[in-house]
Formats: structure tokens, C-alpha cells, sequence
């Protein structure tokens, strides 16, 4: 069994790739937030892990797709600050960026996101997480 080493990342940006990231965790551990770029989704069936270690507190933690014909596909499910419970979040059709804001959108210290490369054009996307405040969908779609 292969054993994959965490992935600090503390810079502003980072493209995930095969043979660097596919497998391992990658923490995000920058409050002023971080935008990942996935590969160009092509059916490889690589999976990416991201786990947020310091809540966003300024910009946001975005993660996005490498071109505009990439969409992605899943769910969102957060706790709720304010209540013993959950809200779900879908994705749309054309949506292509997650974007964690360190409060009703995710973002928050131990918030993990976790996608697959399982189609052209598609990534399977399972976020799970927190939020405050007035929760909102993190799914947009913003790259053109």
C-alpha cells in the first residue's frame, strides 16, 4: 500500500497535478485564502483530497476546474452553527468553482472537499463541512 505524505499549501495559488497531488492530502493552511485548479477533467479516475487546517478569515479558498467545458457534479452538506442539524447544498448544470468564504460558505478549520476525475468534462465533487451565519450553496459558475 502506497502511503501519501500531506501537502502543505500556504501560497495563493496551486494547479493540482497527477503525479504530485492525486492521492495525498492537500491542507490548506493560508487564512487569506487559496484558488486550487484541477486538471482538465478526462475520465482518469484520479481523486483529490482537500482538508481547510486554518479557517479562511480574509479573500476565500476557491477550488476550481482547468476550462470552461469542465463542470462539476455533487453536493455540499454543512452543520449548521445554529442548530443540531445539516443543510445540503446540489450543484447546477454548468457548475465549475467551490468557493469557501470562512463562513456561510465553508471554509471553516477541518472542512474537507473531495473530487474525482470521472468523466470528460466531469468531476464528482463531495463537500463536507460548516458554516455560519446564513448558509449558502459554495457552487458557482465562474470560469469562462
Amino acid at each position: 500500500m502506497t502511503s501519501y505524505k500531506p501537502i502543505s499549501l500556504t501560497a495563493a495559488t496551486l494547479t493540482l497535478s497527477r503525479k504530485t497531488h492525486v492521492g495525498a492530502t492537500v491542507v490548506v493552511d493560508r487564512a487569506a485564502g487559496s484558488t486550487v485548479t484541477l486538471p482538465a477533467a478526462t475520465g482518469t479516475g484520479d481523486k483529490y483530497k482537500l482538508v481547510v487546517k486554518t479557517t479562511i478569515t480574509s479573500n476565500s479558498f476557491k477550488v476550481q476546474v482547468a476550462d470552461a467545458t469542465d463542470v462539476m457534479s455533487g453536493t455540499a452538506t454543512f452543520g449548521q452553527d445554529s442548530a443540531d442539524t445539516a443543510v445540503l447544498f446540489e450543484t447546477a448544470a454548468d457548475s465549475d468553482t467551490i468557493t469557501m468564504n470562512g463562513s456561510t460558505t465553508g471554509g471553516i478549520a477541518g472542512d474537507i472537499v473531495e473530487l474525482e476525475d470521472i468523466a470528460t468534462n466531469l468531476w464528482s465533487v463531495k463537500v463536507l463541512g460548516s458554516a455560519t451565519g446564513t448558509e449558502a450553496t459554495p457552487f458557482s459558475a465562474a470560469v469562462s
